[in-house]
């Protein structure tokens, strides 16, 4: 019987350099071998099949497939494209035209996260983009993990093994309702939102963090009334319903103030305009496939990014700058 194990492509291929080429002499010819070395293959693998895989003429010119011999080389002809594939593969891989990229995103990303990763497939069909979006804590917790290839978030963590390459603004502000009293207002001060009630998102959050010290700053340390809420989304419909005002990520509201379910305040040094950072490990090397991501990421020259005609960007101070 047939022994897989014991069967190598060399020999194969000396099957089916002689079915190719018609005769040993041509074979070795065209495998850069002689012909001892063609029949010795061949003698091996018809000692392995236990039968003739070749019929030599009498006169030694030439020689023809056996029906054993015509379903191995068959056989052979399989898993040499298939290797052929597989080899093509690994060259794109290890050129970074192919793989897997663990991408992950913070939060508040989520608005253009998706927009992102159909532009990248877009550009890299053959590269596998896997998205994970969380808050600022887990991104950071899976980060040190080594889960992830590249995230895109916020200020970067201060750590010596993090390398943090600029994708484009982040600004933040305060929105309303339009139809609330101090929409449309030019140069409200701290006093014009003291009876206002901030909606916000939970402790720890990076933009509560940027809210209270954007808060205390204007107003002397003096707080104002909130109410949180633990989602983006929920704070976006309160605010809309005329529950009270939000700070948040313009990112966040770019569709709602396109449509003009929200507008922003003009309050005193707004927009802050912070920043989105893609960022990675380098205690490895970014693998090809990540490191053609990150180009490509940085040459889109944040073009994936909401477009917020509403905000105009203007020089804020540093110590109101918290992780996203």
């Amino acid at each position: 019987m047939l022994t897989i194990a014991a069967i190598t492509l060399r020999q194969l291929r000396a099957l089916r350099a002689v079915a190719q080429h018609g005769s040993l002499t041509a074979a070795g010819r065209a495998l850069g071998l002689t012909t001892p070395a063609i029949h010795n293959q061949i003698k091996l693998l018809e000692a392995e099949a236990g039968t003739a895989l070749l019929r030599r003429d009498s006169d030694g010119a030439g020689s023809e497939l056996t029906a054993a011999g015509m379903l191995l080389m068959d056989a052979a002809a399989q898993m040499d494209a298939t290797l052929s594939q597989a080899m093509s593969r690994v060259d794109a891989i290890g050129k970074g035209f192919a793989g897997r990229v663990m991408f992950g995103v913070v939060s508040t990303g989520k608005y253009f996260a998706p927009r992102l990763v159909k532009m990248l497939n877009t550009i890299h069909p053959d590269i596998d983009i896997v998205l994970h979006v969380g808050n600022r804590e887990d991104i950071l917790r899976e980060m040190e993990r080594m889960r992830f290839d590249l995230v895109v978030m916020g200020r970067p963590p201060r750590d010596p093994d993090i390398s943090d390459h600029l994708i484009g603004p982040h600004p933040h502000g305060i929105v309303a309702a339009p139809d609330h009293p101090l929409a449309g207002r030019s140069a409200l001060s701290a006093a014009d939102f003291a009876r206002e009630v901030f909606i916000c998102r939970e402790e720890g959050s990076g933009t509560r963090i940027l809210m209270t010290r954007y808060l205390d700053r204007i107003n002397d340390g003096r707080p104002f009334k909130q109410v949180e809420m633990g989602t983006n989304e929920t704070i976006k419909q309160a605010v809309i319903a005329g529950l009270g005002i939000a700070f948040l990520s313009l990112h966040t509201v770019a569709d709602e103030l396109r449509m003009g379910l929200l507008t922003t305040l003009n309050a005193p040094q707004l927009p802050i305009e912070r920043f989105w950072f893609l960022v990675h490990s380098t205690r490895r090397p970014l693998q090809p496939a990540a490191a053609t991501i990150a180009k490509t990421v940085l040459g889109l020259n944040g073009s994936f990014l909401p477009s917020i005609a509403a905000a105009t960007a203007r020089e804020t101070a540093p110590s109101f700058d918290a992780p996203a």
